[in-house]
Formats: C-alpha cells, structure tokens, sequence
C-alpha cells in the first residue's frame, strides 16, 4: 500500500462556521461541497478537511450524533509567533498562548466555532528519534 493523501473527517454542527474559520484564517480553500458536506484543501502539506454535519446518513449509525470532539488538529509550521498574532489581529481568539515545552517544542492553540481544536508546533530544539 502506498498512502497518496491524507484527510481528517470532522462531524460538527455548523459545518458553514468551520468553512468560514478554516477559508478565512487558516488558508484552505473549499475544493467540494453538498448538502452536509465540505472539503477544504491547501496547497501545502496540510492534511485536507472533509466537515460533515452531525446526523449525516452517510455516516454509520453508531456515528451520526458525535462531534468532532477530544481531537487536536495539529500543523508543524514555521514562523508561529507570527502566525499567532495574525490570528490575533483578525480576532481569533488564542485559547492556549504560544508557549515553548522543556523539549523544544513551541506550540499555541485556537478552536475553531464548533469546538475543533487546531494547534501550531514548531520545533526549536529538533525532536530526537527514538530507537526501535
């Protein structure tokens, strides 16, 4: 098997709030779209989003009434402190301030409108890999 992409699927209640947020501050444009359904790409290594709203019968019975919820969508990117007070100025709300870890890792996050939450990593101190 060769993996040729990569997307997360996100069940959430407005999924119109959650296109807005990722198209206007984080980059990704709107590549599909039905009733129900959106998929947002960038031109970069981001994962795609595919929103689906709550309830949707394209989704397993057992899966329908759950929300995109104890998930942290993550992005290793360059330049965060910038990214953070762009974000800032455009009003998104910061709910975990840029902070850096004893490891090397400086991090910050925000949440999306319906509670994703989306987190910005960049390494100071590259991550040393572990011997298997």
């Amino acid at each position: 098997m060769q993996i040729t992409a990569s997307t997360v699927s996100l069940t959430v209640d407005d999924i119109a709030a959650s296109r807005r947020f990722f198209t206007a501050h984080l980059g990704y444009a709107e590549q599909a779209a039905a009733e129900g359904f959106a998929l947002l790409s960038r031109e970069d290594a981001a994962v795609d989003i595919v929103l689906l709203a709550r309830g949707n019968e394209v989704l397993p019975a057992a899966q329908r009434d759950q929300r995109a919820s104890g998930l942290i969508l993550a992005f290793t990117a360059t330049g965060i402190e910038g990214e953070e007070e762009r974000l800032r100025g455009e009003g998104v709300e910061i709910t975990m301030p840029l902070r850096e870890e004893p490891w090397g890792e400086r991090l910050f996050q925000v949440t999306d409108p319906n509670g994703v939450v989306v987190q910005f990593v960049e390494w100071v101190t590259p991550p040393v890999p572990v011997d298997a």
